[in-house]
């Protein structure tokens, strides 16, 4: 899976998802301090379905119309560890095949997912 992390993303998931063989961009690496509207252009761009924490992802694309065809999956976990969360967000997507065209949030008991505009 090719995957857009944001930078809000825990460096254990991270890893966690490249060990599992997804092709990862990781803007803590890439673009540290990049706007929410520059992360999802870099996303969609490249066709990379973006997971984050951060809820502002929604305003931009709902309310301010922002491209992102190729998803956005916003985890909203509690965090009792990182490797848990990490095991966690790993299971979570590979569970599943049709992330592309949908906003998708997901927490500890479920995922919720809404086709994009």
């Amino acid at each position: 899976m090719r995957l857009c992390a944001n930078e809000n993303v825990p460096g254990d998931c991270v890893a966690a998802l490249r060990t599992g063989g997804h092709d990862v961009l990781w803007i803590r690496e890439t673009g540290r301090g990049s706007p929410d509207n520059t992360v999802l252009a870099v996303a969609q761009s490249e066709g990379r379905l973006l997971i984050t924490f951060d809820k502002d992802f929604g305003e931009l694309v709902y309310r301010r119309g922002a491209a992102a065809s190729a998803g956005v999956v916003l985890f909203r976990l509690g965090k009792p560890s990182p490797e848990f969360v990490a095991k966690r967000i790993t299971q979570i997507l590979e569970s599943r095949t049709d992330w592309t065209g949908r906003f998708s949030v997901v927490d500890e008991y479920s995922i919720r997912m809404r086709n994009l505009p």
